[in-house]
């Protein structure tokens, strides 16, 4: 009975040594990015079945410093900070859209400046003000600031409080274009477009792992959701 334990263990020992199997800990700051990214997950299961997958919540204040701690091994991220030991995997690019109710004034205009959003209450995920495409890359360079920040960690219960007009939010345009065809909030540029580049930090010690690289080959499939 002890000996197919221990062929067993050797095996497993391989299995780990080969980078074949061990755990895969995942966190993302895109929040709305599980429709695309499930798909790759549940392939990469097939494919890796001995590698566990494991997910952090994406709202902690500093996601590069648990990467390089070695709390998580890939993050799903806005920001290529220049981090010595970090390596980032370009994914693919989208606009962030103000999403507003179709009832609110400045659904009546094309597009919108960051000033007329200092008398609007934002409705956010619960990050910091600097991770937030609309106030990094918008509101901030022009110096202005929303007049209230609401938070929410669900994406329905962000557009359920726009269109009940309790503020307006920012997406990337494919998750907003979901709720527009049907008809719950419509979504307009910001200014001539606030446009980001989605990424796939991980540790560059790491990258040699073969589940590592396995995970790394499916993100390259990846085209923008539509």
């Amino acid at each position: 009975s002890i000996m197919p334990q221990v062929t067993r263990t050797k095996s497993n020992l391989k299995r780990l040594a080969h980078g074949q199997a061990g755990r895969l800990r995942l966190a993302s700051e895109c929040h709305s990015c599980f429709d695309w990214l499930m798909p790759i997950l549940n392939q990469y299961r097939r494919e890796w079945s001995d590698v566990e997958l494991d997910f952090a919540t994406g709202f902690e204040p500093e996601p590069h410093h648990l990467l390089m701690e070695g709390d998580i091994d890939l993050l799903i991220t806005t920001s290529d900070l220049p981090i010595e030991g970090i390596s980032y995997q370009p994914l693919f690019e989208y606009e962030s859209r103000l999403v507003l109710s179709p009832t609110h004034d400045l659904a009546a205009q094309d597009f919108i400046a960051p000033h007329d959003l200092i008398d609007e209450t934002l409705i956010a995920y619960p990050v910091e003000a600097k991770r937030l495409d609309i106030i990094a890359g918008f509101m901030t360079p022009s110096d202005v600031s929303f007049k209230n920040v609401r938070t929410t960690e669900l994406t329905a219960m962000l557009i359920q409080l726009v269109a009940s007009e309790r503020g307006v939010a920012a997406l990337p345009d494919w998750v907003v274009a979901e709720y527009e065809k049907k008809g719950w909030v419509v979504s307009r540029p910001l200014g001539s477009g606030v446009h980001c580049q989605l990424y796939a930090a991980t540790r560059t010690a790491s990258q040699d792992m073969a589940y590592m690289q396995g995970f790394a080959s499916l993100l390259e499939g990846i085209v923008k959701p539509l």
